[in-house]
């Protein structure tokens, strides 16, 4: 390496490094301004807030002896800054515990000799905590929370618990004693259709599992299967799920075995075609589909094989055009309509927000008593927490085409949404003249 190189080398390092310093110094500001938020709309007490109500409620999101917020206040912060409500949430309940419950942490971030990311770690930690605990865990962690790892910092969390809330470490190890448990993670599904699945089982329990996947693999293969074992007994684990004594394969070598089987899955579809697509001369096959929950995408070819196996039931409904506008006369919504709503919009429409819209409320966007109509051009999904935002403050939207609308914050803010997500249409704040 010649010397001009080691001096571009270094270069880069030395702004790769400042850079750096750049953006710790950001979050850390971000924090401090999420803090300044939360003071600006706490709450001294539930009296003082009154009590909880549909709207706008004292909450307490940070750990004991901080101070309560508005609910809604959150929300703004949130999108302000990009973030999802829960995010949003949790950026300002971290500002509140690290100002109010660990000040030795809070005076690192401030100084600047540690990054944000591993406060808010141990902030993260200590919001279930007594304030004595956490007080011991400020106290203990503050010198090394730059480099403390998270077994050490769990550690210290257990010793703090085990020192001050004695009988919450006791209910711990009761819960922790019977670790028995069956988990199936639905949010990071395969693209072939497959979900992770983790147990314990008591002793017996799980040997009479394990000796009837055995069996069920030992079948499927006598009948012809040629997958591996570890495939067969999976499919024996659905078999059990669906309450199958037998599992039949197609075989012209092996003799049928009687099988006794409930048809108990149900599979619902939803297929969005063009009306090219709907016509006989149709070549357009991308062979992709659509699960809704989980929302994952998986091949025609796994839907066929979902469909076609002996067990499934297979229920085929009406095709709704999601271009065809349809009003009612009534401020209830039909289920149809309502079906309408969720394929066209699939999630709330909210600012940021995440949720599915089959879990939603669906909205008079212009209020039915104002005149506003129930058809599909005056409706759209918003989760609960922003259906309530809507109607009791003062954020607004409208739709701008179906599946487009534009939103207004109380601080007049401005956001678009669609179905490729948020984009903040609110002007960047310009620095003060010598800033």
């Amino acid at each position: 390496m010649t010397s001009t190189q080691t001096l571009d080398a270094s270069a880069v390092l030395a702004a790769a490094r400042r850079a750096r310093a750049t953006a710790d110094a950001a979050e850390a500001e971000v924090l401090a301004q999420a803090l300044a938020w939360a003071h600006l709309h706490q709450v001294a007490s539930l009296d003082e807030g009154g009590v909880a109500t549909w709207g706008d409620s004292p909450i307490p999101i940070a750990g004991e002896g901080a101070p309560l917020v508005s609910e809604f206040c959150l929300y703004e912060i949130a999108a302000a800054l990009g973030l999802t409500p829960e995010a949003g949430r949790y950026l300002v309940a971290h500002a509140l515990e690290l100002h109010h419950r660990l000040p030795r942490m809070w005076e690192r971030v401030r100084s600047g000799s540690l990054p944000t990311w591993r406060a808010r770690r141990v902030a993260d930690k200590t919001i279930a905590l007594s304030v004595e605990a956490a007080a011991y865990v400020d106290a203990q962690v503050a010198q090394y929370a730059p480099r403390i790892g998270n077994a050490a910092l769990d550690r210290l969390v257990d010793e703090a618990i085990a020192r001050y809330m004695p009988e919450t470490a006791a209910e711990i190890a009761e819960r922790s004693a019977d670790g028995r448990h069956v988990s199936i993670n639905h949010q990071q599904v395969s693209f072939a259709g497959t979900s992770l699945l983790q147990a314990e089982l008591d002793l017996p329990d799980a040997l009479d599992l394990d000796k009837a996947l055995q069996v069920g693999a030992e079948q499927q293969k006598a009948l012809g299967s040629e997958e591996s074992l570890d495939v067969r007994r999976s499919l024996a684990l659905g078999a059990l799920a669906r309450g199958e004594q037998f599992l039949g394969f197609a075989s012209p070598d092996v003799e049928p075995v009687q099988t006794r089987t409930r048809k108990t899955r149900q599979i619902v579809l939803h297929v969005h075609l063009s009306d090219r697509a709907l016509g006989d001369s149709a070549v357009h096959r991308d062979g992709i589909g659509r699960v809704e929950s989980p929302n994952i995408l998986v091949t025609s070819a796994q839907i066929a094989a979902w469909c076609g196996a002996p067990e499934s039931q297979v229920i085929v409904r009406p095709v709704i055009d999601l271009n065809q506008h349809v009003s009612v006369e009534s401020y209830e919504i039909p289920d149809r309509l309502r079906e309408q709503v969720i394929l066209r919009d699939l999630g709330c429409v909210a600012p940021y927000c995440t949720k599915r819209a089959r879990h939603a409320d669906i909205d008079h966007i212009l209020e039915w008593i104002l005149g506003g109509s129930t058809g599909d051009l005056n409706l759209a999904p918003l989760c609960r927490g922003h259906h309530r935002l809507k109607t009791f403050s003062t954020w607004t939207y409208t739709m701008l085409q179906p599946g487009s609308y534009l939103w207004r914050s109380p601080m007049n803010h401005v956001y678009f949404r669609d179905g490729t997500g948020t984009r903040d249409l609110t002007p960047r704040p310009v620095d003060p003249p010598g800033g």
